[in-house]
């Protein structure tokens, strides 16, 4: 009998759409939506240009609106009325793998990033949506709380992780790294698992979300936050993520080539609270890579960075400062679905 392979698929790897929820008055951005909107809106209509959008509101012809006036093309835009928590979909949206070369989703459980927060509507919205018709292929329920933010693939068997996120306590606390090893083998198709024991930025609620902290891009190569400033209170971690990074191994052997993304100035929050910022955050699409940036001296730099990594993508920058406010960024909104796995 021939093998059946099973895939997860690297981001750069051809799209049908992207998963978002739209933000509204039950979420944690009710006080601020008149400036978050705008910016969902912006981040939607970037996306439209190269391929669909499946978003999730409740408000459809009001979101119409918004996404109209920003440049949204409507017709790439499918609205699905179902009710959420929030709006982190990279969280609680399916993991798209390929079993034996057909789409299937995975719908880990999500509880919040560790019982943080609530998350009872967003933890049952990929059936929902499977039920209704949205999704090509079959969903499945590994046994596991997992988030989407907390792997990065190439497409070709190796993921990349952390520890402080996947050995999390209120995570999964009855299994072992190893027993964790064994169930991303099995439900991603993983080979080469490397894992990250460094790492974090200061407001951060996912317990140190690989893409919030280092990327895997195409041809071996791994961009990642740099803190050049002894002075920054991040600046001993962020020196021993890139001394571990230096020190990983490609399938082939080869160490990775690595690119640096600059850390923007702090971004903090009305108490004077330091807000995650991140350039690492980034959505590759079909053609393109959408940066948050912050309106920031760094900006540039951290756009020429990304170029580097994706030669031939354009790169768009979307200023995320109102964004960040509630702790994630563009990459955090957003779920890639990719080729096949939508109707």
């Amino acid at each position: 009998m021939q093998k059946i392979m099973r895939r997860l698929p690297a981001e750069w790897e051809e799209q049908d759409g992207v998963l978002l929820a739209w933000p509204h008055e039950n979420t944690d951005w009710a006080p601020q939506l008149s400036r978050v909107e705008p910016v969902f809106a912006r981040i939607i209509a970037a996306i439209s240009r190269f391929e669909r959008v499946l978003l999730l509101t409740e408000k459809v012809e009001h979101v119409k609106e918004a996404l109209a006036r920003e440049g949204g093309l409507l017709e790439r835009i499918t609205f699905a009325p179902v009710a959420t928590n929030d709006t982190w979909a990279r969280d609680f949206g399916p993991i798209t793998v390929y079993d034996d070369n057909r789409p299937l989703h995975l719908d880990f459980s999500f509880n919040g990033w560790g019982l943080k927060f609530p998350a009872n509507l967003d933890n049952v919205i990929n059936r929902r949506l499977a039920g209704d018709g949205f999704f090509n292929g079959r969903i499945v329920t590994p046994p596991m709380i997992f988030e989407g933010g907390s792997v990065e693939s190439d497409g070709k068997g190796t993921l990349l992780v952390t520890s402080n996120c996947l050995l999390e306590a209120n995570r999964n606390p009855h299994l072992t790294k190893d027993e964790i090893d064994a169930l991303l083998c099995e439900h991603l198709g993983a080979s080469h698992i490397l894992w990250l024991d460094h790492g974090h930025l200061v407001g951060d609620d996912t317990s140190s979300h690989i893409d919030t902290l280092a990327r895997l891009c195409p041809e071996d190569t791994i961009t990642y936050v740099a803190c050049n400033d002894p002075t920054d209170e991040h600046f001993q971690e962020l020196s021993a993520m890139k001394q571990q990074l230096e020190g990983l191994r490609s399938l082939s052997g080869q160490p990775f080539r690595l690119i640096p993304l600059p850390f923007p100035s702090p971004c903090l929050d009305c108490e004077g609270n330091r807000l995650p910022a991140t350039y690492a955050n980034f959505l590759i699409i079909n053609g393109a890579v959408l940066l948050p940036v912050y309106n920031d001296p760094s900006d540039i730099s951290a756009i020429d960075a990304l170029q580097s990594a994706f030669p031939e993508h354009e790169i768009i920058g979307i200023d995320c400062s109102s964004i960040i406010t509630q702790g994630g960024s563009l990459h955090c909104l957003t779920m890639q679905l990719p080729k096949g796995a939508m109707k």
